[in-house]
């Protein structure tokens, strides 16, 4: 206990520390304005300015992204606030002290006026002038200039990049979890690209700072040298002029090493988990033909008389050397991976025909041409292949049941970048995707074209372009959703496996799905399969259930309904709209969250009439009985009012009476396939009802 006890009053120590360390400094900086300092104190301050930057710097080159240093702006402007405020503190003391010699405002200034420059303070000025004009016109206005626009190009970006998480999300690539990361990731890459653009004019406001305050000293140096301390015009010059240079070069450095750290930090491109030095070792001294090239010509130039050929020709021999390096490195990895040749297959001798000839036809299937075959290739483990996991994980869940595996195979005849997906054998969908492209879909609100190869999205028929994996920021800033190949072929297939949810549920898949039910109520399902309903005609009830956009996780419900209205029918249509009015309250939560007013289109009451007439089969017959001019009418009405409502931002939902649910859905259907059809008796006590629409025919 009494170690845990330590151990615990240890940690709060070093916490307290840490939460009291920033306070503490930005107190520390301020009084400086303002207290006078010894010498040796600001020599400490001096030292510990010159190591922040260079910290800072390293840092900056060390990160593999501009995120990963998100406090840069906060370093920066409390590093602009520590070197303005020992401006004002060395400035005190040189005014104070100057007279006393070179030594006055301490050692570091003393070294930095007199060891930098030779004590020449005509040098010194012209060297001060340089590194602020280096500083002010050259880094700090570039590395402004791109957190400018970075900034800007950001925020443009910023939609494109939430829908590109939010399809990942609903493809099934991604996680609830992995869709808030990014989207937390989004919004600090925006806000750290903004900070920077602000940031920067702390260092050009540090840099005019500094051209003033050494202004000010030396007009002001002069003034109490000559006019307090009698000192002659020279002397005064001398003593004053060297403590300022040197004052205004020790802050003047760490700022230029703090401007090149910002540069370094907004200047990152690419997504790769690297440092900035193996960036540079790869893109700038990776290809030895360039050494080679480059070896090659300063050669030459080192042949010249007059020419300094020592120093040409030894850096000629040093690239020569490393590109002959590079490429005997290559050669040596070239021959470790080349592959053994396969033995010849030894020759099969031809036997008869039996059922194992006889191949099951696939539930689901995904076949791809070959330049496609590197993203399932299960060798490699392909991109594509953990997609498929995770998208059929995500429709379980989602859905209710565990659906056939995606069986994959190539496909030579297809095109080398098509693809096709079956359904029991026969194809319901198909497309074409490019690795190492990117499709970038127009949600409808685009700024711009692109250039690339036009065509469509296979899952939803958006308009669309397949560009070059460079251009995916710039498809980003112009509003474009950019998704990589393998996420096109993923989002196809789930778009696809929710469509034929229903026909995905067979036999066996039921009989799964009550099985997996069992374990935990086993006597439900007993009382229910086969003492009161078979399996077939549960089966048809949830297929009628997927068949319309609901999902089946409420299985107790649904059971529960079943064994409950057996007894007085055995019609599966009858039984699936009993099973609806006691899911009601979700098929309504899923089409209007929340406790929103639910705004629906409704029949015209004479309407409603005519077609309970007209459709007096009951919810067992068919619309053969629909006089041909009232269907007509019916579809072209039910459209019209549909794409007003999703305009408007609305589901398309239609409210019928519950005898004529079932046969309108199926209906309307080929008006307006996202058409959802409700019964009034699915209708929540607890929900506002809004007619928004209605719909009428001409008799």
């Amino acid at each position: 206990m009494a170690t845990q006890a330590l151990a615990l009053d240890g940690f709060f120590s070093r916490t307290q520390l840490r939460q009291l360390g920033a306070p503490v400094l930005i107190i520390a900086i301020l009084s400086m304005m303002v207290l006078p300092l010894p010498t040796f104190v600001l020599d400490v301050f001096f030292t510990f300015n010159i190591a922040m930057a260079i910290i800072v710097l390293l840092v900056s080159m060390y990160v593999m992204r501009p995120l990963d240093f998100s406090v840069f702006p906060t370093v920066l402007l409390v590093t602009t606030l520590l070197r303005l405020s020992l401006n004002v503190a060395s400035t005190r003391v040189v005014l104070l002290e100057g007279h006393t010699g070179p030594d006055a405002a301490g050692k570091v200034i003393e070294a930095f006026g007199h060891f930098l420059v030779g004590g020449n303070y005509t040098v010194g000025i012209v060297v001060f002038v340089i590194l602020t004009l280096i500083n002010f016109v050259v880094i700090t206005k570039g590395a402004g200039r791109i957190a400018e626009v970075a900034a800007r190009f950001t925020l443009d970006a910023m939609p494109g990049k939430q829908m590109a998480i939010d399809a990942d999300l609903n493809a099934g690539l991604i996680g609830e979890d992995e869709a808030r990361r990014r989207r937390k990731e989004v919004a600090q890459e925006a806000d750290f690209y903004g900070s920077m653009d602000g940031a920067s004019k702390f260092v050009r406001g540090d840099a005019v700072a500094g051209i003033l305050i050494l202004l000010i000293n030396i007009i002001g140096g002069l003034i109490v040298g000559v006019v307090q301390h009698d000192l002659d015009i020279g002397q005064a010059a001398k003593n004053y002029t060297l403590l300022t240079i040197g004052d205004g070069l020790v802050a003047q450095i760490p700022a230029l090493i703090i401007s090149t750290a910002a540069g370094l930090v907004v200047t990152r491109v690419g997504g790769d988990e690297r440092d900035i030095g193996e960036q540079v070792g790869d893109q700038v001294f990776g290809n030895p033909t360039v050494l080679i090239l480059t070896a090659s010509i300063l050669g030459i130039l080192g042949l010249i008389p007059g020419m300094p050929n020592l120093v040409f020709l030894l850096l000629a021999g040093a690239l020569g050397a490393l590109a002959y390096w590079m490429l005997q490195n290559r050669q040596v990895a070239a021959e470790g991976k080349a592959a053994a040749p396969a033995p010849a297959a030894a020759p099969q001798e031809t036997v008869e025909a039996s059922w194992a000839d006889v191949a099951p036809v696939d539930v689901l299937g995904l076949e791809v041409g070959y330049r496609l075959i590197p993203l399932v290739d299960r060798g490699i483990d392909g991109e594509l292949l953990k997609r498929i996991r995770g998208l059929r994980k995500k429709f379980a869940q989602e859905v209710g049941f565990l659906a056939a595996p995606v069986h994959i195979r190539d496909n030579l005849e297809l095109k080398p970048n098509a693809y096709r997906i079956t359904l029991k054998g026969v194809e319901i969908g198909a497309g074409e995707a490019y690795p190492g492209m990117h499709l970038a879909i127009n949600p409808g609100r685009v700024a711009g074209p692109l250039p690339g190869t036009s065509t469509t999205d296979p899952a939803f028929g958006l308009p669309a372009v397949w560009i070059e994996a460079t251009l995916r920021e710039q498809a980003h800033a112009l509003g474009y959703t950019v998704v990589d190949a393998g996420t096109v072929i993923a989002t196809h297939l789930n778009h696809v496996i929710l469509s034929h949810a229903a026909e995905l549920l067979g036999r066996q898949e039921t009989q799964s799905l009550l099985d997996h039910i069992a374990t935990d109520a086993p006597k439900l399902i007993e009382d229910l399969v086969p003492k009161q309903l078979s399996l077939s005609v549960v089966q048809r009830v949830l297929q009628n259930l997927l068949d319309e956009g609901v999902n089946i996780r409420d299985m107790r419900t649904i059971i529960e309904t079943l064994a409950e209205n057996a007894p007085r029918s055995q019609d599966p249509v009858e039984l699936t709209a009993q099973v609806r009015v006691a899911l009601g309250r979700a098929i309504v939560q899923q089409l209007y969250p929340g406790n929103a007013e639910l705004q629906v289109m409704a029949l015209e009451p004479g309407l409603e009439r005519i077609l309970g007439q007209a459709l007096a089969g009951g919810v067992g017959g068919d619309a053969s009985g629909m006089e041909p001019g009232l269907a007509d009418t019916l579809l072209r009405e039910t459209a019209t009012a549909a794409g007003r409502q999703e305009e408007i931002g609305l589901p398309a939902v239609l409210l019928v009476p519950g005898q004529l649910r079932w046969l309108l859905s199926r209906f309307l259907r080929r008006a307006w396939p996202n058409l959802k059809v409700l019964a009034n008796a699915e209708i929540p006590d607890s929900r506002t009802i809004k007619v928004t629409a209605v719909i009428g025919a001409k008799q």
